[in-house]
């Protein structure tokens, strides 16, 4: 089964369709359910989901948390609620497709079962001011160049891995800008699908740039720590 997860604040205004954009991409492609993560929303965003339920969709799971915690942390809270193996990841503003999904199942399905993997979305055509294209520009070629993560775009929300390899990693806030180089330590394998970027219908960014940077340049720093404290190695085994 396949396990949607949404990390969500204040976006009250975008659970119906996106939602129901999701239902419709997967609903002849694999069994999946909808978790629907609410990180301390002042708004209606819980009620919004949790009527989306009861009117549209059964397997909608819609989670709280009391306070803030961050994108992160909702994303843990929902690998942490499902129960089987895959974990599709993407964000609550409408601006990924779910109509991409497929195409990274796709490639999900290919690798060997059992194995490490992250497949990352890549929003080629981003519909952002050109300043913030700029500036995700510069951010993604010194993070690749450091962390060697082989992503161009690891700011995009929409991803697929298995869920025992998100519980491995060593957790911190801001961990999902991190997950291709994460995984990547644990010789795990990064495929790169194109997918398309969407205008913002309604809300507005929750990330303010500079702080963005800021923090981005600490945690860049440890997690390139972690890459050199780490080791991964294939056990043998001939007893058998």
């Amino acid at each position: 089964m396949l396990y949607v997860v949404i990390p969500a604040k204040n976006e009250r205004q975008n659970v119906k369709p996106l939602v129901n954009e999701i239902i419709a991409a997967l609903k002849d492609v694999a069994t999946f359910e909808i978790l629907y993560i609410d990180d301390g929303s002042e708004d209606d965003t819980y009620a919004e989901a949790t009527y989306m339920r009861v009117e549209k969709f059964t397997a909608l799971r819609p989670y709280k948390h009391s306070f803030s915690v961050g994108q992160s942390g909702a994303i843990r809270t929902g690998v942490s609620k499902a129960t089987g193996d895959l974990i599709v990841t993407l964000d609550a503003d409408g601006q990924n497709d779910p109509a991409d999904i497929p195409l990274l199942l796709t490639e999900a399905l290919k690798l060997p079962k059992g194995s490490d993997f992250c497949v990352a979305g890549y929003r080629k055509h981003r519909k952002d001011t050109p300043w913030k294209r700029f500036q995700s520009k510069i951010a993604n070629r010194v993070r690749g160049y450091l962390l060697g993560d082989e992503t161009p775009d690891t700011g995009c929300g929409l991803k697929i891995f298995p869920r025992k390899t998100f519980l491995e990693l060593p957790y911190f806030d801001h961990i999902h800008r991190f997950l291709p180089a994460l995984i990547k330590r644990l010789n795990g394998t990064i495929v790169v699908v194109e997918v398309s970027h969407r205008d913002r219908q309604f809300g507005q960014s929750k990330y303010n740039m500079l702080g963005r940077l800021g923090v981005g340049l600490i945690d860049m720093i440890g997690v390139m720590w972690l890459q050199r404290r780490y080791k991964a190695s294939e056990v043998i085994d001939d007893l058998d």
